[in-house]
């Protein structure tokens, strides 16, 4: 793509060219970012409405503000590509999420511009608060910071836990509340529909800061004085109103909302809101995909959607006829497949609906499926209420942002054992979206936990017949790990059969080496094992699939302590404490002296690129596991 193709982008090399532009510049500003996102995320996929949306808050965000030494903290990393693009880092933007390239969210390990890791959703204004508060202790009290929330992170209790403390703790924090009805799905909850019903008059919020200006210049308006007026024009404004402004019921100052997309009433107000002193949140209105039609229309679909047409919105699809399915799709077909057989079995999601295909039961049971949004704990701790009760709650919770919900799992399910089957989609590593999203803890962190069961499927037949027997009576709480993408059968669709919990199964014969697999990298062991067998002088292996982690299968594992001496374990998870760790202990506390080589994920976080090249950086890939059972 030419980079030099654009007017006023191209002279943008970081924040401080930005800011010698004319203010009615910046619309032509936006417009050629706006269409630099959409021409580069054509090509290279990436999350996209998300940024479209924010265009125009980001332009006024860096012209406003002297960046990096004002501080910009973004919530949900997937609106930042504007931002990435205006500091310093368009000419890279083409290996975004690639191998190598420039990292899929922001992060201080990348860039000064990067104030925070913002990959998971609802630690933007914590995180700023505590950059605010570090600002006037450490000599910089004319440092500037700015929380940007939106997406649908507002619903995160940990953005509450943030606010209760921005209104006790003296500070000057800014938070940009980009409010688009959205998170990746369509929001929901009380306080996204509180905040699509808010509204107010924008004529009252420019004469009340008119007013307070004037106060406070002529040495009427002290901090003390500042938050009696704030309260008694709170409960004035109230009773005229009919409307209560939880914000301000919280002595923060509210000013809202406005359109997002006018760049130059942002720049306006930023300027103004700037200086005063005291916690303020600026409420602004944008569009999901704005200024790409085809995103605008359908947000969902478009949040992140692969390769595209950027002229014609035509998205380019590989063809999947006769491929297997993805392990999300066999889930939300089963999960409607058991509701159908049982009135108890209820679905319940943290704003991931399309995501973790739960969206097949919400379509044909709409009253069986909760959406409670991005709120992890409370999925989980909601999910226990309703098994307290009767119900068999399926919670579906991407891996990595179940480690939002750690208490809550032993807390408020483990202890009671409750009957709740924990989906946790995308274990493993899961791609471009980097260590921030790779399912890597899971095993290590549940396998303490008593009570639990814990279980991975190596195919899609396997995960069927886990979730069927998950929801058996006395099964109490069962996690079910699977990964992201495809799995390997394309004829998935088998009978509903129970499994007899903590046993694994021996899918080959061999005398040499013995390896143990849990999970669908099975497949991949399975592969490495068939290519061994026409190399000459190569062992023979044994190969089981362990099925479960927690129980682990005694009877199997005594058979492999007494026949081999020679032993690997392999999972697609952290090595130190996951299923290898399990194996060993069980070894040694039970006198067998077969040395045990496991094989996992590495003791660092591991950067994005795709599976493929991530399973060949760790050593997972099928060369890989060769070369150590020939070892």
């Amino acid at each position: 793509m030419d980079k030099e193709k654009f007017g006023l982008l191209s002279q943008i090399k970081d924040p401080a060219d930005l800011r010698k532009l004319s203010i009615d510049q910046l619309p032509e500003v936006c417009d050629e970012l706006r269409k630099d996102i959409i021409e580069e995320v054509s090509a290279n996929p990436g999350h996209f409405a998300s940024s479209l949306g924010v265009v125009e808050i980001t332009v006024a965000l860096h012209y406003v503000f002297d960046t990096p030494y004002d501080r910009l903290v973004w919530d949900v990393g997937h609106q930042a590509y504007g931002h990435k693009i205006l500091t310093g880092r368009r000419d890279q933007f083409c290996t975004n999420r690639k191998m190598g390239g420039i990292r899929p969210f922001p992060t201080p390990l990348e860039s000064e511009y990067d104030t925070f890791t913002c990959g998971h959703a609802s630690n933007s204004i914590s995180a700023a608060l505590g950059m605010a508060v570090a600002a006037k202790k450490t000599g910089n009290e004319n440092r500037h910071v700015v929380a940007v929330i939106g997406d649908g992170a507002m619903s995160g209790g940990l953005a509450f836990e943030g606010i209760n403390n921005v209104s006790s703790s003296p500070n000057d924090l800014l938070i940009i509340l980009n409010d688009n009805d959205m998170s990746i799905d369509r929001a929901v909850g009380g306080m996204e529909k509180y905040l699509l019903n808010l509204d107010t008059n924008e004529t009252y919020n420019r004469l009340r800061f008119k007013a307070s200006r004037w106060l406070h210049a002529r040495g009427y308006l002290s901090d003390e004085r500042r938050k009696g007026i704030l309260r008694l024009n709170n409960a004035i404004k109230s009773a005229l109103s009919h409307q209560q402004n939880i914000f301000e019921g919280m002595n923060i100052r509210y000013f809202g909302p406005f359109d997002g997309h006018d760049v130059k009433e942002i720049v306006r107000m930023l300027r103004q809101l700037k200086d005063m002193k005291g916690p303020k949140l600026l409420h602004l209105h944008t569009v999901k995909g704005k200024g790409y039609k085809p995103a605008e229309e359908e947000a969902t679909i478009w949040h992140a959607p692969g390769k595209f047409d950027p002229e014609t919105g035509e998205r380019i699809v590989n063809e999947c006829e006769g491929m297997p399915p993805k392990f999300q799709d066999v889930f939300g077909e089963t999960l409607l497949e058991l509701a159908r057989l049982d009135e108890h079995v209820v679905g319940v999601t943290p704003a991931m609906p399309s995501g973790c295909s739960m969206n097949i039961l919400m379509k044909e049971m709409p009253d069986r499926a909760f959406d409670v949004g991005i709120a992890e704990g409370h999925a989980v701790t909601f999910s226990g209420g309703m098994a307290k009760d009767g119900l068999i709650p399926f919670c579906n919770i991407y891996s990595a942002f179940a480690q939002r919900a750690y208490d809550n799992i032993i807390h408020d399910l483990a202890v009671l054992n409750l009957p709740v089957v924990l989906c946790l989609d995308r274990a493993g590593l899961v791609g471009e979206d980097g260590p921030t999203h790779h399912g890597a803890f899971d095993l290590a962190a549940l396998r303490p936990i008593p009570h639990l069961t814990i279980c991975s499927p190596m195919d899609e037949h396997e995960l069927r017949r886990l979730m069927y027997t998950a929801c058996r009576p006395g099964m109490g709480t069962f996690v079910i790990r699977y990964p992201r993408g495809r799995g390997v059968k394309s004829d998935w669709r088998c009978p509903l059969e129970k499994v007899a919990v903590g046993t694994g199964r021996k899918l080959h014969e061999g005398s040499d080496v013995a390896v143990l697999s849990v999970g669908p990298i099975g497949n991949d062991v399975a592969k490495a094992i068939e290519e061994l067998s026409s190399v000459a002088g190569a062992p023979t292996v044994a190969h089981y699939d362990m099925r479960f982690v927690k129980p682990l299968d005694e009877q199997l594992l005594h058979e492999v302590g007494k026949l081999f001496s020679r032993v690997i374990t392999i999972e697609d998870g952290v090595r130190n404490g996951g299923m290898g760790s399990a194996v060993m202990e069980w070894m040694a506390d039970h006198g067998y002296r077969c040395r045990v080589q496991r094989m996992g994920l590495p003791d660092v976080f591991v950067e994005h690129g795709t599976v493929n090249e991530l399973h060949k950086l760790v050593g997972l890939d099928i060369e890989s596991i060769k070369n150590e059972i020939l070892r």
